[in-house]
Parts: C-alpha cells; sequence; structure tokens
C-alpha cells in the first residue's frame, strides 16, 4: 500500500494548522515553504481539504488556511481520505463460482483494521506529541 505524496503534504499542513493559535490564517506560501513545495501544487491539496470541510479559506491581506473544526475531531482517516477519496485498495476481478472471493474477503478485513486504526489517530494527538518534541529540544 502507498499513498501519495499529496497525503503526506496534506497530513503535515494539518498538524501545522492546528499548531497555530486559534484563528490565525497561514498563508499558502508559508505553508509551501514550510514544506519546500510550489504554492500552485499545495493549493490544489488545500483545495481537496476545504471541500471536505477540514479547513477553511479566509480571504483578505491577513488571509490565508485556517483549521474549520476541532483537531480531536479530524482524524488522520479524513484527510487521507479527503485527498486519495473513499476507493477500496484492492478489488480481486476474477469470476468466481463461489458466492465471493476469499482473497478479496482477507484483504477486505485487512483494508477494515487498517481505517479502523487511521480514525482513532487524531490530528490533534500529532500535534500535541509535536508540541512535546519542540520542547524537550
Amino acid at each position: 500500500m502507498k499513498y501519495s505524496k499529496a497525503t503526506n503534504y496534506a497530513l503535515h499542513t494539518m498538524v501545522h494548522l492546528t499548531m497555530e493559535p486559534k484563528g490565525q490564517a497561514v498563508s499558502v506560501d508559508q505553508l509551501a515553504h514550510m514544506q519546500d513545495l510550489s504554492p500552485t501544487y499545495l493549493s490544489k491539496i488545500l483545495t481537496k481539504l476545504v471541500k471536505a470541510g477540514l479547513i477553511e479559506s479566509v480571504p483578505g491581506a491577513k488571509g490565508g488556511y485556517s483549521i474549520s473544526r476541532r483537531a480531536q475531531d479530524i482524524s488522520f482517516l479524513d484527510v487521507i481520505e479527503a485527498v486519495e477519496g473513499q476507493s477500496v485498495l484492492f478489488n480481486c476481478g476474477f469470476d468466481h463460482d463461489e458466492s465471493e472471493c476469499l482473497i478479496e474477503r482477507v484483504m477486505i478485513e485487512a483494508e477494515g483494521n487498517m481505517k479502523k486504526e487511521l480514525a482513532g489517530r487524531t490530528i490533534q494527538s500529532i500535534a500535541e506529541q509535536s508540541r512535546e518534541t519542540k520542547k524537550e529540544k
């Protein structure tokens, strides 16, 4: 299994926005610079996060992007699905005599377990760990 780089950038962006003071917007240029990305590329990712209701675009001279929900209510799975979509990772594709493909059953169960784990991990928990790590340095 492999997620796109866009998912990695989206997760890092979400953690960064969570660590900003409440109501503080961060420009796309700042977010892109922080991850060594082009603002144009990051804008496409941010658009997906806005459409998913995870962040909001703040217009104006001091505008940018800010988190739109409580970070403890945003899971890794929310961010991943905003960027990657919700399609299944495995599809057998063979025409079996049995009612279903046994291999596909195993793969779907594994995918379900992974989604459950990702749904239980919040952006807030990673932001808190990041703050603690910075305090220790």
